[in-house]
């Protein structure tokens, strides 16, 4: 999802970019979450390890080849230097390139690595986060790039700084189901009922119930409706001569539809008001 970062867009209260979103060169605010801090170390990690395999079979291969003389011992020190270019920067260059930013560890947790953008990452930033992670995860055990990831909006390395990317999420949570509305036949109710002084706390339990009742057995279901109207009566008015449960959902969706009116409205005045300025 993707909405214009412009003071005249319907339903913006004002300009306001974070530092933590995805800002295209059109000027469009993308709708993605970035990969935390603690998710790309773990990836991170398990990129690591598998570089180390790697490293250990490869040494492993060359001492058996020098052992049996099919290499000479002059070989295979330029063997390994061979190996640790392609292990610490060709590999995770061409996987990077060739998967559009993923890698074993993003897999495993869920990310991929997109210019600041939001578009896809190419060879360039592949190669850029390679070389410098030489130095800030291999050499130092990835010492600068936790460090520089704890400072950084988007838990960026000194690799995605350099290379202009950022790391965010391929698993993100479905949108829940829309809430339901005033029940069938309630509708003249709504139009005079008085919701305003349902407390906060209540009427985040309400919503609740209303989004999971479906799931309760029938008997949990009725006995939390009732106890749910039991609260909920003193703050509405009228009463409507309906069952329990009836009451809580009409209650719920009046509050809510009435509370998206006032926010609607919030915002068309601060629009006006930003437009006028």
């Amino acid at each position: 999802m993707a909405s214009p970062a412009t003071p005249s867009s319907p339903g913006v209260s004002r300009a306001h970019i974070d530092a933590d979103e995805t800002l295209t060169g059109e000027a469009v605010a993308l709708d993605v979450q970035p990969l935390g801090f603690f998710l790309r170390a773990v990836g991170c990690l398990i990129d690591m390890v598998a570089g180390i395999i790697l490293l250990i079979a490869g040494s492993v291969f060359l001492s058996v080849l020098v052992a049996g003389g099919t290499i000479p011992d002059s070989a295979f020190r330029i063997g390994l230097i061979t190996l640790l270019v392609v292990v610490m920067v060709v590999i995770p260059t061409a996987v990077e390139t060739l998967s559009r930013g993923r890698s074993l560890g993003r897999w495993a947790v869920g990310g991929r690595i997109v210019r600041v953008d939001g578009g896809a990452a190419g060879f360039r930033h592949a190669f850029i986060r390679a070389l410098v992670g030489v130095l800030e995860l291999w050499f130092t055990l990835g010492g600068i790039a936790a460090i520089v990831g704890m400072f950084t909006p988007r838990a960026q390395r000194l690799g995605d700084l350099l290379a202009g990317t950022a790391s965010e999420r391929t698993r993100t949570r479905p949108l829940p189901a829309a809430a339901p509305g005033v029940p069938p036949g309630m509708e003249d109710w709504a139009a005079v009922a008085d919701v305003s002084r349902l407390p906060d706390r209540l009427a985040a339990r309400m919503a609740q119930f209303v989004r999971g009742a479906d799931a309760l057995e029938p008997g949990a279901r009725a006995r939390v409706a009732a106890g749910l109207a039991e609260a909920v009566a003193p703050y509405v008015a009228p009463i409507p001569a309906v069952d329990p449960e009836t009451l809580v959902r009409a209650a719920a969706a009046v509050r809510r539809e009435r509370e998206y009116r006032a926010l609607m409205l919030e915002n068309e005045r601060a629009a006006s008001l930003t437009e006028r300025a």
